[in-house]
């Protein structure tokens, strides 16, 4: 995250490569805007380098910080490759929003943290633990028409890193309400078991569990 501080978009594209981009580009053509999960593995920074090759606007989502100075620190690293930070409290009214406008753009969640119990509407299994799973992206998807992909981002060697785009649905709303919360939670996992160390295992997953 430091890093991206000072990293040139030559190194960058280096260093984060997208295997396959034209899963997003694809997708762009169909007209409907995007959500793109992700998990808190390996390094998911730098993913917001992806920005520089889509065609609609990218909207990073982020947990405002208390300390207004790291706040602003933590807005200008997520944005220097052009993508637009927005609140958790400022997501639905932003969607919200670009959906009357018919502005297209792809928003990028961090659907692995864990939610607050009192606003959970849904447990699943994770490695093997009931805990309560983040139902946002699959929701909002379902409420404006949005395509879903999952984001699985690979370290290759010490400073480079890999990710790889799989299409997750097409058409949420045909889906019954949190299959894709739960796929997404696997394809998580498996990804996590191929290399556990890379999993920011001190965000609090498993704070709250049946």
């Amino acid at each position: 995250m430091i890093k991206t501080l000072t990293i040139s978009d030559k190194e960058m594209n280096k260093r984060f490569i997208t295997k396959n981009i034209e899963v997003i580009k694809d997708l762009e053509k169909k007209g409907k805007s995007i959500a793109l999960m992700t998990g808190h593995y390996a390094s998911y920074e730098w993913s917001i380098s992806m920005n520089k090759s889509f065609s609609f606007q990218g909207f990073a989502i982020y947990k405002k910080i208390a300390n207004s100075y790291f706040d602003k620190l933590v807005r200008d690293i997520r944005s220097k490759f052009g993508a637009t930070l927005i609140t958790t409290k400022e997501t639905i009214p932003t969607i919200e929003e670009n959906f009357k406008k018919g502005h297209l753009g792809i928003y990028g969640f961090a659907s692995d943290q864990s939610p607050k119990v009192s606003k959970a509407f849904h447990w699943g299994n994770f490695f093997g633990v009931s805990t309560p799973l983040q139902t946002g992206a699959e929701m909002l998807s379902k409420r404006f028409d949005m395509n879903i992909v999952f984001m699985r981002i690979r370290k290759v060697k010490r400073g480079f890193y890999e990710a790889e785009l799989e299409i997750l649905s097409e058409n949420p709303t045909s889906v019954p309400n949190y299959e894709i919360t739960d796929l997404f939670m696997k394809k998580l996992e498996a990804l996590i078991l191929e290399a556990p160390e890379y999993y920011l295992w001190t965000h609090k997953r498993f704070k709250y569990v049946k």
